[in-house]
């Protein structure tokens, strides 16, 4: 696996997100992904700490489709989003075992009506290998001040 595809597909799965392509989005997922926002700066169990979001694939299926719904009453209007993103860069790489982990900084906007929120971020990718591609085992996103009171993500980091 070469360092400019891992780049692509970190910047690919931001894009899908922006686009609200969710449905091919969660398909970047292995069966066993989670999707984890930590609650404070370095924390490291989702389990024994709460978290903004720890989800796994079945979580994530229903959040997309209650996102779908016309009746979801937190999407009237609808929120849209934009990831602003450095370089992802390769933090650790195991070819023979086709496990590989990025790490980007971002900003993230998300707007709805006339309200906007942003948040300065950093997405880990846990990332392997399958014969169907590159898929995300974890997205783990840290947001810089995850520990303020914040107000309620409605699409995905």
């Amino acid at each position: 696996m070469k360092e400019n595809e891992l780049v692509h597909f970190v910047l690919r799965e931001a894009r899908l997100i922006d686009e609200k392509r969710f449905d091919e989005w969660y398909e970047l997922f292995t069966d066993d992904a989670y999707y984890w926002v930590p609650l404070v700066p370095g924390q490291t169990d989702p389990l024994e700490q709460n978290s903004l979001a720890y989800e796994d694939k079945l979580l994530l299926k229903l959040r997309i489709e209650r996102l779908k719904q016309p009746t979801a009453f937190s999407q009237k209007p609808a929120s849209r989003c934009l990831h602003v993103m450095q370089m992802p860069e390769v933090e650790k790489a195991d070819p023979g075992r086709g496990e590989f982990l990025t790490r980007t900084p971002f900003i993230y906007t998300e707007t709805r009506g006339d309200e906007s929120q942003r948040y300065a971020a950093t997405a880990w990718h846990s990332l392997v290998a399958t014969p169907g591609g590159l898929r995300i085992r974890l997205k783990r996103v840290d947001i810089l001040n995850a520990d303020a009171a914040l107000p309620s993500i409605q699409l995905f980091l």
